[in-house]
């Protein structure tokens, strides 16, 4: 059974509940098809064991919003989109206490991305429907049909991340997800500095030139999705904006062959295009080239990094690709190369993996700097 939420009076006692009972199980329904920022339709919370469904086109939930930041958990399955919608409503980005099913079930060796559905099915022996998953959250009135749909999200939840816990704790890695989940929720919350856009959007192919073009479009492209509430492939798609630094494009004849580009941004905004490509600051303030990445290091370290990598996983259990990305690993490359400071290295790598993990990985790499600064040359 499930209470949908409608009234602000009704919302109090909610929020009463969740002062007693401070762990929440919590999904969304939204719509994010044209907006840069997603629309909330539904906001599904379990607080001890009773469901509520609080609309989100209805209710002020400004209240709701320092109740999750202040729970003592909040429990997700796979929360990244959750957690982005949090903290667009709630204009705050630190929600530390989360434990995240979905991360919780890739450390037991279910693989990085187990659905809610079958996470249940694996853990609990449950069956859902998943065949609202395209509804339109926004409408009004919601069918029972969406209401039963958003209900299932978090009737369960708890009992999942009861016997997930439960077999984390067993084999000794709970505090390890809750770390993870920490990172995950700080990751999300971080924006590339406006002087570092083009860092999203280029490659170490692109000169330093390009790469001065790709800040001023990509700076461009960033205000004006703020300004209209539009998604960024609306306004330029990353690839265009690649061919329009390959192209240069002079006039709007030429601006018209572009990869991509739509009609209405050439007739609206072409003559600001074709003037962030044509006049840069002075060359000392152009990007540096970006760094190529590695592809591998000489064949006797790379046989030792996946030795020092293999004897964690079989002294922890944790899979490898819980245990280290392909991202982290050239991290940890560039890291070697520049003798950059490990407090730059990603989160992940500096908490409960740095001992058994980063440190001797470091080591290994170093005795094989000459060999991966050649790799990575960089040239203007």
């Amino acid at each position: 059974m499930y209470q949908f939420i409608q009234q602000q009076q009704d919302l109090q006692k909610v929020i009463n509940l969740m002062d007693s009972y401070p762990i929440y199980g919590l999904d969304t329904e939204f719509i994010k098809v044209d907006t840069l920022w997603p629309k909330l339709g539904v906001f599904q919370i379990n607080v001890n064991g009773e469901v509520f469904l609080l609309d989100g086109a209805a209710l002020d939930l400004s209240e709701f919003w320092i109740k999750l930041f202040g729970a003592e958990q909040n429990v997700f399955h796979a929360c990244s989109e959750d957690i982005d919608l949090i903290y667009h409503y709630a204009s705050h980005k630190s929600l530390d206490n989360v434990f995240d099913t979905q991360v919780g079930m890739s450390f037991l060796g279910h693989g990085l991305q187990v659905s809610y559905q079958n996470a249940l099915k694996l853990m609990l022996d449950v069956d859902i429907e998943k065949d609202q998953t395209r509804s339109d959250w926004l409408a009004r009135p919601l069918s029972l049909d969406q209401l039963k749909y958003a209900a299932n999200d978090v009737e369960y939840i708890m009992l999942l991340s009861e016997k997930v816990k439960n077999e984390l704790e067993q084999k000794q890695l709970l505090d390890c997800v809750l770390e993870d989940c920490r990172n995950l929720t700080y990751e999300i919350g971080v924006e590339t500095p406006v002087h570092q856009l083009y860092s999203d959007v280029g490659n170490f192919r692109n000169s330093r030139k390009q790469l001065m073009q790709l800040q001023q479009l990509a700076v461009w492209r960033e205000q004006m999705v703020k300004a209209l509430n539009q998604p960024r492939s609306f306004i330029l798609k990353s690839a265009t904006m690649q061919d329009l630094v390959e192209k240069n494009p002079r006039n709007h004849f030429q601006l018209s062959s572009i990869k991509g580009i739509r009609p209405n941004i050439i007739r609206e905004h072409g003559k600001t295009i074709l003037d962030l490509l044509k006049y840069l600051p002075e060359q000392a303030e152009w990007p540096l080239r970006m760094a190529r990445p590695i592809r591998h290091s000489s064949q006797d370290i790379s046989q030792r990094v996946e030795l020092t990598i293999q004897k964690v996983v079989d002294e922890t259990t944790v899979p490898k690709e819980v245990l280290m990305r392909k991202k982290w690993l050239n991290a940890l490359y560039q890291h070697v190369v520049f003798r950059n400071d490990e407090q730059d290295l990603p989160n992940y790598l500096l908490g409960w993996r740095y001992d058994i993990l980063t440190k001797p990985l470091i080591e290994v790499l170093r005795a094989d700097e000459t060999y991966l600064s050649t790799q990575m040359k960089v040239s203007d």
